[in-house]
């Protein structure tokens, strides 16, 4: 794989409470510079992204519905049409995790084509395919949940699925913190379970160069990390 292909793989993210405009622009000068995928910003930056990204080949992604997934369909799908008509290209929605976990997957399957149908509709209006990326929160599910949310995911049209925020706390039984980020055995089982008709996207704790090329080689097709330079510049092709 060629440092290009490499970063292709890459949506350079930042989502924290604390980012201004400063560090936007210079996440976007970053991302122009080492040509990754996207920039994954706060829907309130998603404006200045548009603008610091003129011209180049870097999209656009913003966030639905995050982190907790807990909106209204209502308020997902008035989401996406702002982000939209301010200019994002690619939509990385939570998914109704508490549904989810009740079992309640027709919810869960009708709030995610609410939010890709206004994608779709919103898209045709400007001449462009916009990308629906849907988070699952895997940290929180049990393999059967998984399997039956990336069905979900996959009959309401979405075009991938996506592990993790970032921002889940999960503890144990005992109150200790648990892993909350991507892991190699969850992307190869949403891999396994959407197949060729969808993509994977590998997001939260990835850190290092070894961790995105392992996720990558587990069947993800999209990386998102706030690590996406050091990582760059750890990489030998």
């Amino acid at each position: 794989m060629t440092k290009k292909e490499f970063a292709s793989y890459i949506d350079h993210t930042l989502l924290n409470t604390e980012a201004g405009v400063k560090d936007i622009m210079k996440l976007c000068q970053e991302a122009v510079s080492y040509e990754f995928a996207s920039v994954c910003v706060n829907p309130i930056y998603v404006p200045l992204a548009v603008s610091e990204l003129e011209n180049t080949n870097v999209k656009v992604c913003t966030v639905v519905g995050f982190p907790l997934g807990a909106s209204t369909t209502v308020d997902k799908v008035h989401e996406t049409k702002t982000a939209i008509k301010n200019g994002a290209d690619e939509i990385d929605m939570v998914m109704n995790i508490g549904a989810a976990k009740d079992g309640r997957y027709s919810l869960v399957s009708s709030d995610i084509a609410a939010v890709v149908k206004c994608a779709r509709k919103e898209g045709k209006k400007l001449n462009k395919q916009i990308i629906v990326k849907v988070i699952l929160e895997t940290c929180l599910l049990d393999d059967y949940t998984i399997g039956n949310c990336c069905l979900c995911a996959k009959k309401a049209g979405a075009d991938f699925v996506k592990t993790s925020t970032g921002f889940a706390n999960p503890k144990s039984t005992d109150g200790n913190l648990l892993p909350n980020g991507a892991s190699e055995y969850h992307v190869k089982l949403m891999k396994k379970i959407v197949g060729s008709d969808m993509k994977v996207k590998a997001s939260g704790g990835i850190r290092s160069t070894k961790m995105a090329l392992t996720m990558i080689a587990a069947g993800a097709d999209r990386i998102g990390t706030s690590n996406g330079v050091s990582i760059m510049e750890n990489f030998v092709e």
